[in-house]
Order: structure tokens, then sequence, then C-alpha cells
């Protein structure tokens, strides 16, 4: 059973893998709406960092819920 822990905080930690995906995608979406339109930049720049952040939460949670597994 002790051996079960260490498979499930690899798996919260794998969070983070889909994290860094989506905030790459977001970067690379927003750039792009950048370079169509430079008129849209503050509004799409503020919108890229709150998007960053929610989905920065998600790896935050991850490791947050890996090393709870690990601990306790």
């Amino acid at each position: 059973m002790d051996g079960l822990k260490y498979v499930g905080a690899a798996l919260a930690v794998l969070t983070g893998l889909g994290s860094g995906i989506g905030e790459g995608m977001i970067c690379a979406r927003a750039i792009d709406g950048m370079a169509r339109n430079p008129q849209m930049y503050s509004k799409l720049r503020t919108s890229m960092i709150l998007g960053c952040a929610l989905d920065e939460t998600t790896g935050i949670y991850g490791l947050v819920i890996a090393i709870l597994c690990l601990v306790l």
C-alpha cells in the first residue's frame, strides 16, 4: 500500500505537464492576436495574464496534492 502513494504523487505532478502546455497555447494565441490587431494589445495582454494565472493554479494544486500524498 505504501507504493500506491508514490503512484498517486506522480499522477498529481503530471497536472504540471498539462498546465505547461495550456499556458504555452494561451501565450501563443495572445501573441497571434496582438500581431493581427495591434490596437487590442492591452485587452489581449490583460486576458493573457489572467488566463496564465488561472492555468498556473492547476499546476500548483497538483504539486500540493503530490506533497500531501507523500507526507500523509
